[in-house]
């Protein structure tokens, strides 16, 4: 452009001009070739070797009992005839039967112990591990939690095991990318890829009224026989165990357990063959406030009669603020602070009792303690 008027070299030129004073050496380099490999290859090509296919078999007591004999079987002198018993019905004895099921699962420890699900290997008689490299082996479930849908199997035997590294599920952050690795439907070794959706998503929201969990939701499809394989992050680490997907309305949605509740669930199960679960004895609510918005704290909807809470002098309508001088910003916040609080020792909650603040103490008790028999 010259003088404030646009003019138009010719093409020669102008790529002469353009490339004035730049070494031939630079002009004449190859143009830089994209790797065909994405992270994701070299994500799953350091873990997948520790992702395992979790064989179960469990007997089912099928209860006998009386069916009325079809016509005309219900005729006496065909009965007698037959050398079948008097009466109208025939009595079934009892019967078992062997129900098969299939779920994924990672190797963590050298020494043969696989992270999975709970409900994959619950009421298990005979569990079969198999390992990429064509190895099936024994495994023996070491604990279980129902409460958090963890469990622990031993592999049988000594052998050089595959070991997944284990990550940090502090540090994801929505949007982060995530992979699944399992075996849904049998197909061995399937990989899909998403995003982090959410986090701290609680179980109770997604009608898992039994489970304490704040799990990871993701895009990444999660099929049955996928639950106990891993989700792991753009480096191929663990971050979370994949434990349940949305089906139906809504389908798409996947969640898992973050891998720092798992690996504290696992050390537990391991060295104990239990988990301890705190519980103080109440039900909770989030707050609303009088537009309807929700407001910080958690409210006391009920409290359970000769609990903890109820010994502390914790009521109905009750804000707890804050837990051990940590702020509850929702229920499922003091449900967790209790948890990590552990049982046995007193916890000091700041409540909100009709506008005045109160200090209450109140010693947790173990889950199973309050339970109903």
């Amino acid at each position: 452009m010259v003088a404030g008027s646009a003019r138009w070299l010719p093409l020669a030129l102008a790529t002469a001009l353009g490339t004035a004073g730049i070494p031939a050496a630079v002009l004449s380099a190859p143009a830089p070739v994209l790797s065909r490999q994405s992270f994701v290859a070299d994500a799953v090509k350091r873990t997948a070797p520790a992702v395992v296919t979790i064989d179960t078999e469990r007997t089912v007591v099928v209860p006998g009992g009386a069916v009325i004999t079809p016509f005309p079987f219900n005729d006496p002198m065909l009965r007698q005839f037959f050398g079948m018993p008097p009466g109208g019905t025939t009595r079934i004895p009892p019967s078992q039967r062997t129900e098969r099921g299939q779920g994924s699962g990672v190797l963590y420890d050298p020494s043969g112990l696989v992270l999975t699900n709970a409900h994959v290997v619950e009421g298990s008689t005979r569990v079969m591990v198999g390992l990429p490299d064509g190895r099936r082996v024994e495994g023996k479930v070491v604990g279980a939690d129902p409460v958090t849908d963890l469990a622990v199997v031993r592999l049988s035997g000594s052998g050089s095991w595959p070991v997944a590294q284990l990550g940090d599920s502090d540090t994801l952050q929505v949007g982060d990318w995530v992979i699944a690795v399992g075996n849904p439907f049998g197909l061995d070794q399937t990989v899909t890829l998403g995003i982090v959706s959410s986090l701290n998503r609680n179980a109770a929201k997604l009608g898992l009224t039994d489970k304490r969990l704040q799990l990871i939701q993701t895009d990444a499809a999660i099929n049955p026989g996928n639950s106990g394989g891993p989700l792991l992050n753009a480096d191929g680490d663990v971050v979370g165990i994949n434990t349940l997907v949305r089906s139906g309305p809504g389908a798409g949605l996947g969640f898992a357990i973050p891998v720092n509740r798992a690996r504290s669930i696992a050390q537990q199960l391991v060295s104990s063959g239990s988990v301890s679960h705190a519980m103080v004895g109440v039900a909770l609510e989030p707050v609303r406030e009088a537009n309807g918005a929700i407001g910080r704290g958690a409210k006391v909807r009920s409290v359970m009669p000769g609990g903890p809470a109820a010994r502390g002098g914790l009521k109905d309508g009750d804000v707890v603020l804050a837990a051990g001088g940590q702020p509850v910003s929702d229920p499922a916040d003091l449900t967790q602070l209790v948890e990590r609080h552990g049982v046995g020792r007193p916890l000091v909650l700041s409540v909100e009792r009709g506008g005045q603040p109160l200090s209450i103490s109140v010693t947790p008790v173990e889950l199973s303690s309050l339970m109903p028999r």
